[in-house]
């Protein structure tokens, strides 16, 4: 077979794969909006129902055709670039004013730390306990310690895209949910990195600390350095026809490419370079409004479900298949929920909001679907984590983001909080 063969090959079978997933994941995003749920829910199911748990299970040989024994690396690629324009979009879409007062303050300092440590320790507890059942033959310290980051974690993405949907992307608990989430998942993300160092026995006190201050100095520099140059490249480019310029979009995109290469470097995931960076321009309604209008609404429908389908193609739900496995999948539930939700409340009452409002905040940072679903597949892939305790996690990851959705929808009235109608997402 020739190269010029083979490529053609490629593309042939990517397209394909492409436009099932994207016709999958926009069909279901519709259903389940129509039943009161986050489109992004179910993209997250159209994902699954491709892989192993539906398509696979039933049309085995169809699926293996068109999908093959693995995702392609071409998949993989798309997907992470997906991701990065999606957090610079939810990075630009936020006012974080609302930080500056003394009790928000006070509030993100606690909430990020009960929502990190509390449900760290019942994930290392549930490893240690399940390790010689699940993972014999992983080194259950190692394990255990994925576990504990795999329930810590808190999902930026979609929790930008329910704040968004409910309308609370500028009220003052969705900024707070947000900005405790950000930092939730970037002392997550650290975790893993030292999981991973363990796991190669090269980790050292020494190493972590440069990584921390390498990632403390590059939100310095973003902050007082890059975040001021945004103003006069906005000037110098100004919207035309509530459009941004070709020669400015570039600009951005590329800056935005820079800063997730730093942010690997770092060792914290290219993915939060883009948050970062739309950090930097959230300043400017107009040019946000204008982004998400050309940039972010192909991002969510081109490039997202391609994520999901990649983290379907591997869970196998109907794997769990035994009395036991469900024991452990209702134990995994119960930390994970009640690990979030009752710490968190409990640190907004403390920083003084009311209950509403902290059942509110616990609530949000109980959502955990993307964040959750990239640790995932990344400790899998390093075999950190078996296969059923893989699906059992991205259960969970599914089941506390379903939950966010009705219990806003009942709570947000009872604050006074009008739920925005046909938004498109």
């Amino acid at each position: 077979m020739t190269s010029a063969h083979a490529t053609e090959l490629l593309l042939f079978t990517v397209l394909i794969q492409l436009i099932i997933m994207i016709a999958a994941a926009r069909a279901l995003n519709t259903v389940f909006r129509r039943v009161g749920q986050p489109g992004v829910i179910g993209e997250i199911v159209a994902g699954l129902l491709l892989g192993p748990s539906f398509f696979g299970h039933f049309f085995p040989e169809l699926s293996s055709t068109i999908f093959g024994e693995k995702p392609s690396q071409a998949l993989v690629v798309i997907s992470q670039i997906g991701l990065i324009l999606l957090m610079f979009q939810i990075g630009s879409n936020f006012e974080f004013g609302h930080i500056a007062t003394a009790r928000n303050r006070k509030a993100l300092a606690l909430v990020t730390l009960v929502s990190v440590t509390i449900p760290f320790a019942l994930g290392l507890a549930i490893g240690y306990a399940s390790a010689a059942t699940f993972a014999p033959d992983i080194n259950q310290h190692v394990y255990a310690l994925f576990c504990g980051v795999a329930l810590a974690i808190t999902a930026v993405p979609i929790l930008g895209r329910i704040l968004y949907e409910f309308g609370l992307n500028r009220h003052e608990i969705g900024v707070l949910a947000i900005s405790a989430a950000a930092l939730n998942d970037v002392i997550g993300w650290l975790m893993l990195a030292s999981v991973a160092a363990i796991a190669s026995a090269s980790f050292a006190p020494q190493t972590a600390a440069l990584q921390i201050g390498g990632v403390l100095i590059f939100g310095l520099l973003a902050f007082f350095v890059l975040r001021p140059l945004t103003y006069p490249l906005l000037a110098k480019f100004p919207l035309k026809d509530d459009s941004i310029p070709p020669n400015l979009l570039a600009i951005i995109i590329v800056f935005t490419f820079l800063m997730a290469l730093c942010t690997y470097k770092l060792g914290i995931f290219a993915i939060f370079g883009g948050f970062a960076a739309g950090l930097l321009f959230h300043h400017d309604q107009k040019f946000t409004e204008a982004w998400r209008r050309q940039v972010g609404q192909f991002v969510l429908v081109f490039f997202l479900p391609v994520f999901f389908t990649f983290t379907g193609l591997r869970t196998n739900v109907l794997g769990l298949n035994t009395m036991l496995d469900l024991q452990w999948l209702a134990i995994i539930l119960a930390a994970s929920i009640l690990g979030k939700i009752i710490p968190v409340y409990i640190a907004a009452r403390i920083s003084g909001y009311d209950h509403v409002q902290s059942t509110l905040l616990g609530t949000l940072m109980n959502t955990r679907a993307l964040m959750e679903l990239i640790v995932l597949n990344i400790g899998f892939e390093m075999g950190f984590i078996p296969q059923k305790i893989f699906t059992m996690l991205v259960i969970m990851a599914v089941v506390t983001t379903v939950m966010t959705g009705p219990l806003l929808r009942r709570i947000l009235p009872r604050m006074g909080h009008v739920i925005p109608k046909g938004i498109d997402a």
